[in-house]
């Protein structure tokens, strides 16, 4: 693997949104951001994501761009930008921002001269489509729900979109298109900006023609997922090394890809030494148990399902190329409360899930909160909810014959607005986030979980972030973090998630008693150091002693790193 400047750093995902407000409109801004860069060096952080702050109607909470030039008044001004990108550069700080280019926004001027005139340039921009006797040229059911083809106004024509009915998809089968991408690419990257995160790119290509795929219904709306046609799209990675080339490769720009639905024999044309990305997600946890019935019919996973996908994930891109690990993001449930068992919560167990993002292979994200060990939103009705594809799925849920409650029960499991509610600063009203209202509700346990309460508190799960975070940069142990083989050790043993990293001179093993009972678990090898922990103490099982430490005694939830 060609080592890259970026394999030894931690980034941080901000939605500015949820963020911090200084204005008092109840919306996070970017001087809110800027007001927290010294925070986010504290703890750690080399790279800051940013979810879009484009100018948007916010159909998709700005993933639906109107204007990819500008930065939407809600957050402030592109001066506000520049200020950012220089006060990080300061703090030696890199800036991503996301790449929404699958699609854009339906008042974006490009869709709005393409609707007067389906036919012309503009059109070719997007996929407009000819009725096919009198309906929708297929069958295709979008990630939001309902047909992806809505009719033009006046017009026997269609237009595609992926997502929201205001979210069309871009023609990337069109030079122009493209081109037109990436000039606006290159023209933040020689603003300053490191790279970009880049969303839903596997939907760029289509398989087409668009008639010749309809397949048979998934659900009783006689429409199938959209997800079915990727299997028979040949040929993203021709547009994806374009622009690599035309972009990212100008500049040493890094770039993380949002890729579903990857095979195995697909990862080095994604991420290996001359892939289209630098790097990807691994969501291979957060798809586990998706059903195509939809959220109410999903299989919540377990521990042991947790660690069998994590290895999985491992094990396939070893030797090609380096994954990004999350435990949460913007479109996720919070980790803690999908990874760890609702009576198990507490600040140790949320210790134990960053120890093992922490010592995976691969480049950690942090989701802004995850760092504090914020927790999913306790929904009480649907009119909490603001996000568009958890009330979709609300209405699934109803339609298949879920009580309103038993429908609300499961979609607030995994609605994303569990990850959107504002950051919990400290425990003033509406948790320090804004003087105004906030536009989504704060979570009620804010005044117990708070930056302020855990920052200089060296039991917070903050302090134990900012822990993992000095080892993975310790020159004593940052080769192996980095680049050593992860190895799973014991994987058949239920409730323990224990893996060997194994660099050229060194190994560390990991041991999480990922459940509240405590196991007693062999060494392989007497232990040189203890350098992780999120007890004070390593006991011994009986039989084991300090001086022959043959087995360890490990309690609920512990988590420790054994240099051996």
């Amino acid at each position: 693997m060609q080592k890259k400047w970026w394999h030894g750093k931690v980034a941080y995902q901000i939605y500015p949104k949820s963020f911090l407000d200084t204005t008092g409109s109840g919306t996070g801004d970017l001087r809110g951001i800027i007001s927290k860069l010294d925070y986010l060096k504290d703890l750690g952080v080399d790279i800051i994501w940013l979810s879009p702050c484009y100018c948007s109607p916010l159909a998709d909470q700005g993933y639906d761009i109107s204007d990819y030039y500008n930065i939407d008044p809600r957050f402030g001004t592109m001066e506000d930008m520049d200020t950012l990108l220089a006060e990080a550069k300061k703090r030696d700080m890199y800036i991503l921002m996301d790449l929404v280019v699958n699609h854009c926004s339906d008042e974006h001027p490009w869709f709005q001269q393409a609707l007067t005139d389906p036919d012309g340039k503009y059109g070719r921009y997007f996929y407009m489509e000819d009725a096919v006797d009198g309906h929708a040229p297929n069958n295709w059911r979008s990630y939001f729900g309902g047909s992806c083809w809505e009719p033009i106004p006046g017009t026997d024509k269609y237009y595609f979109h992926a997502f929201h009915k205001k979210q069309p998809d871009l023609n990337w089968e069109n030079p122009e298109v493209r081109e037109e991408i990436y000039r606006m690419m290159n023209w933040w990257l020689e603003k300053g900006l490191a790279g970009f995160r880049i969303d839903a790119i596997i939907n760029i290509k289509k398989a087409l023609p668009f008639t010749k795929y309809n397949y048979p219904a998934d659900r009783p709306d006689g429409l199938v997922r959209v997800t079915r046609m990727l299997d028979d799209a040949v040929g993203v990675t021709d547009f994806l090394n374009e622009m690599r080339d035309h972009t990212f490769a100008k500049y040493d720009a890094f770039s993380v890809g949002e890729v579903f639905n990857e095979k195995k024999e697909d990862l080095p044309a994604f991420i290996g030494d001359d892939g289209c990305f630098s790097t990807m997600f691994d969501f291979n946890e957060t798809i586990f148990g998706v059903s195509e019935k939809g959220w109410y019919d999903s299989t919540h996973i377990t521990p042991e399902d947790y660690k069998e996908c994590v290895f999985r994930s491992q094990k396939n891109a070893e030797g090609i190329g380096f994954l990004s690990n999350i435990i949460e993001n913007h479109d996720e449930p919070r980790g803690v409360s999908r990874y760890i068992p609702a009576e198990d919560l507490s600040d140790t167990s949320k210790k134990l899930l960053a120890t093992i993002q922490f010592m995976l292979k691969g480049l950690p994200f942090i989701y802004q909160g995850q760092e504090i060990g914020m927790e999913n939103f306790p929904f009480t009705s649907i009119d909490q909810v603001n996000d568009i594809n958890t009330r979709d799925e609300y209405e699934v849920a109803l339609k298949a014959g879920l009580s309103p409650e038993e429908a609300l029960a499961a979609v607030s499991y995994y609605s994303r607005d569990n990850a959107r509610t504002p950051f919990q600063w400290n425990d003033s009203p509406n948790a320090g986030f804004t003087d105004g209202t906030p536009w989504l509700p704060v979570n009620p346990n804010y005044q117990s979980i708070n930056a302020q309460a855990q920052i200089g508190n060296p039991d917070s799960v903050f302090s134990f972030y900012q822990k993992l975070i000095s080892l993975r940069k310790d020159p004593a142990y940052a080769e192996t973090i980095i680049y050593g083989v992860l190895e799973p050790y014991m994987a058949d043993t239920k409730g323990l998630m224990a893996f060997y990293r194994r660099g050229e001179a060194q190994t560390l093993l990991v041991l999480a008693n990922f459940q509240k009972e405590e196991q007693a678990v062999s060494l392989p090898a007497p232990y040189k150091n203890v350098i992780c922990n999120n007890y004070d103490t390593v006991a011994f099982a009986p039989g084991s002693s300090e001086r022959c430490p043959s087995q360890i005694q490990l309690k609920s939830y512990q988590a420790v790193v054994l240099e051996l």
